[in-house]
């Protein structure tokens, strides 16, 4: 059974214990999350000048949208304020930042009618994250930057949480991918040819869940959900940004989400920092996790 719990005051031990089993959590804006959409807001109307953002791509070829998006996407992931707005939301949210480890936000967007969905702005399939060599303690935040609606948002697909799907994972290794792909996506535009983890049966996307919540609000939910972005015919760009989170203990004891069907290798374990001082993990952690994860036996939800 799939459960949504909105603005939850249970601990993070327990919160963490229920997103492990495909439950939701969705929280109202706090203050950092609300100051971190609107620096980000600020940021992407300096690049795209006079045009309102979430309608621009009417007003341009796609290839120039592509290039302020290779500007844009890169300037705001390392700039210094993004880390320090992802301290405080995890403060907030009841994070304990000594144990929580983070990496650096992405800002993305989910264009209308098929404007651009490969590379730069690329609309993911149904997947889960683990099939990208996330590992199984890895929880996602995610929020919207500008208002957001049904029909440019993101979904959740219930009905895989404890059903395996036939998948390309095993085909996937994170430190490969990094060395081959990480900085051609800009040059994607009409196609992409980046060999990306996807399912290899057809899937049923109902049910399937689309929370719609406030500038800032957070929707916090398992790596191992199966996800999607859903088809934008809104006529408005959806501006999102997310980020992920490992515990240091359950990293240590591999507590997470099962594995039913995540068959990758390597680990973007050396991108997460630590909320205190954001030093990187251990290289022993790494180790544990570089080689995959076994597959589990389904569990019920």
């Amino acid at each position: 059974m799939n459960t949504i719990y909105f603005d939850s005051r249970m601990s993070d031990d327990e919160r963490r214990a229920l997103l492990y089993n495909g439950q939701l959590f969705v929280y109202s804006p706090v203050a950092s999350a609300v100051e971190m959409c609107k620096f980000t807001q600020q940021l992407i109307r300096d690049y795209f000048g006079s045009l309102d953002p979430v309608t621009a791509q009417e007003h341009m070829p796609v290839e120039e949208y592509a290039a302020i998006l290779a500007e844009l996407k890169p300037k705001f992931i390392h700039h210094p304020e993004s880390k320090k707005f992802i301290q405080g939301i995890l403060k907030e949210l009841g994070c304990d930042l000594e144990k929580t480890y983070f990496d650096v936000p992405r800002l993305r967007t989910a264009t209308s009618d098929n404007y651009l969905t490969t590379g730069i702005a690329y609309a993911f399939h149904p997947h889960r994250d683990t099939w990208y060599s996330a590992p199984l303690s890895q929880l996602n935040f995610w929020m919207p930057v500008f208002d957001i609606e049904s029909g440019n948002s993101m979904a959740f697909h219930p009905r895989y949480w404890n059903k395996p799907v036939k998948n390309s994972s095993q085909t996937y290794n994170y430190q490969e991918w990094n060395a081959k792909n990480r900085f051609s996506a800009a040059q994607h535009i009409k196609t992409d040819t980046r060999v990306q983890p996807k399912p290899e049966e057809a899937l049923e996307l109902n049910p399937q869940i689309r929370v719609i919540t406030n500038v800032g609000g957070i929707i916090i939910f398992s790596g191992a959900n199966m996800h999607s972005t859903v088809p934008n015919d809104t006529g408005k760009t959806r501006f999102s940004i997310d980020f992920r989170t490992v515990h240091f203990d359950d990293l240590v004891n591999r507590k997470g989400a099962p594995n039913i069907d995540s068959a990758c290798t390597g680990t973007p374990m050396k991108d997460y920092l630590r909320g205190t001082d954001l030093q990187q993990v251990s290289d022993e952690i790494f180790e544990m996790y570089v080689h995959g994860t076994p597959i589990e036996s389904p569990v019920e939800a």
